[in-house]
């Protein structure tokens, strides 16, 4: 993929400038996303699975992003 847009004259609807940086503003955020897991994965590979006692339960880590999911949804009286 490139970092040039795209040229005029190819028949393409051009997005209003706000979506379009939306639109690169998510892919930033996917990239960076996808760079994070990409290292985890690299690290695990060099140094291997880490030990039982290092990890969180994901019972744990099921109800932490509950208890996110929930803080960021607005309370129905």
């Amino acid at each position: 993929m490139s970092d040039q847009p795209a040229p005029a004259d190819t028949g393409r609807e051009q997005l209003p400038a706000a979506a379009a940086d939306g639109l690169r503003a998510y892919a930033a955020r996917t990239r960076a996303q996808a760079d994070q897991l990409a290292a985890v994965l690299e690290d695990i590979a060099i140094n291997g699975l880490p030990s039982v006692d290092e990890c969180t339960p994901w019972e744990e880590l099921r109800e932490q992003q509950i208890a996110r999911l929930a803080a960021q949804r607005p309370a129905v009286a």
